[in-house]
């Protein structure tokens, strides 16, 4: 929804709407307020957030921030890096609402015809975009060194932290928009209400605008009628979360075989297949915001390629990036680390229709598994626990949404914890969002760390 003049139609939505949203807590209503307040518009992406006002709250408060308030790059820069990341991942509805953005600020349309048409010093972080999209793990102090060395387009330190903030955001924002099924709002080019989008086929901001298609009520998993089989999945894994924990109890595996079994979860996770379909090229309309258009995601070891073991012990969030990213862009290690942890602890107690579940394990394999997928390793957590709580379909899905969200489905949505609320799905993908960016970044913080000493 955004700030302009609304026709009979859209007035009777909005109406419906607001009906709606008032009868909901304070703290959501609040949340809607300010999201209107400070972005002109209530966006799909918030609408489907609220579903954890404690998570939006966090989210918008980080990225106002980032976007409007003082810091190292210009307003306009920040919208065109916005969309630079978007398009990584062929991710139209975040490339359009900062097009947007970036004329509302001042930004030259001219910069709209293609990267090429932008300063070099933009240009200039193509390259580093790209990595970070696709494959983090190569980024090195040389790279940094490209951008930071002293000539008319180089960054500031700053500059350059405020930067890759900004490229992680969005990336992980397209993994959201993408294993959500987010579509344009019905006031935007390819926006609907009464028809499901033509690429992913699925939208979780009709549900939470009060609509449910033919085809959503049918596919939901929160409408959906419980089968014997689902029903016994939540139980199997609820069981399997029990024994687990009565393992731990017991016994504690050797810090050898705490490795072997990280070695064996990071090859496995490359042999999970993150997509049924073809490669697709992208269209020019979104692929001229980037180069090296055929540049995407590569599993660690191909063609012989071999990449160290990223260990958490050795460069972490808390201990380096944390404080890094605070003392070169003042307030946002704080934000930032706010966010994450309100991401990773965020529970409910509850696991499909059972309640006082503590489910900080599933959460943490979760967690986990995602930074596994890009060689992060954490010494104290024994990675044969993933296999146990993570069937292959969730795999399939975490790796799509992480790895390539641009060719999620919404099969894949339907595929996974078929008894659980959507509430619970978007969950997860708070959860993908957060450790995806985390793992981003400290790939870019490591490799500024290492230029820096």
């Amino acid at each position: 929804m955004r700030l302009g003049r609304a026709g009979p139609q859209q007035q009777q939505q909005q109406q419906q709407q607001t009906v709606q949203v008032g009868s909901e807590d304070a703290m959501m209503h609040a949340l809607f307020a300010e999201s209107f307040a400070t972005l002109g518009r209530l966006d799909n992406v918030t609408l489907v957030m609220v579903f954890h006002p404690q998570y939006l709250e966090s989210f918008l408060k980080t990225q106002h921030y980032l976007l409007q308030m003082d810091g190292p790059l210009p307003l306009h820069y920040r919208h065109y890096i916005g969309i630079m990341a978007a398009a990584r991942h062929q991710c139209s509805y975040l490339v359009n609402l900062h097009v947007n953005d970036f004329l509302h600020v001042g930004g030259d349309p001219k910069w709209l015809n293609g990267l090429e048409n932008a300063p070099q010093k933009l240009q200039n972080l193509g390259e580093l975009n790209k990595m970070l999209a696709h494959r983090p793990w190569l980024i090195t102090k040389e790279h940094i060194k490209q951008l930071l060395k002293t000539e008319e387009n180089s960054w500031s330190l700053a500059e350059l932290i405020h930067a890759v903030v900004l490229l992680t955001h969005y990336h992980s924002l397209a993994s959201f928009t993408f294993g959500c099924g987010i579509s344009p709002e019905i006031d935007c080019e390819g926006g609907h209400t009464f028809r499901p989008p033509s690429v992913s086929n699925y939208c979780l901001c009709d549900i939470t605008n009060g609509y449910h298609g033919v085809d959503d009520i049918h596919a939901s998993p929160a409408a959906s009628i419980p089968t014997a089989e689902s029903v016994c999945e939540v139980e199997a894994l609820m069981e399997k979360m029990k024994q687990l924990q009565e393992c731990r109890d017991e016994e504690e595996a050797s810090q050898e075989e705490m490795a072997t079994r990280f070695e064996r979860e990071k090859r496995e996770s490359m042999l999970v297949c993150s997509s049924e379909d073809e490669e697709s090229a992208p269209t020019r309309d979104v692929s001229r915001h980037f180069e090296d258009t055929s540049y995407g995601y590569k599993d660690f070891s191909r063609h012989g390629m071999h990449v160290p073991t990223f260990r958490a012990q050795d460069y972490s969030w808390e201990d380096h990036g944390y404080s890094l990213v605070n003392r070169l862009y003042p307030d946002v290690g704080q934000l930032l680390d706010e966010k994450f942890h309100i991401a990773y602890n965020l529970t409910y107690n509850t696991m499909a229709m059972h309640k006082d579940v503590d489910t900080s394990m599933l959460r943490r394999a979760i967690w986990n598994y995602i930074h596994c997928m890009f060689g992060i390793r954490y010494d104290d957590y024994d990675y044969g626990e993933i296999n146990q709580l993570l069937d292959r379909s969730f795999k399939v899905y975490i790796k799509t949404v992480v790895c390539t969200p641009e060719k999620t489905t919404k099969r894949m949505y339907d595929s996974f914890w078929r008894q659980f609320e959507h509430s619970e799905k978007v969950h997860v993908n708070l959860l993908l969002v957060e450790a995806r960016m985390q793992a981003e970044l400290l790939y870019a913080l490591r490799a500024i760390t290492r230029y820096m000493t």
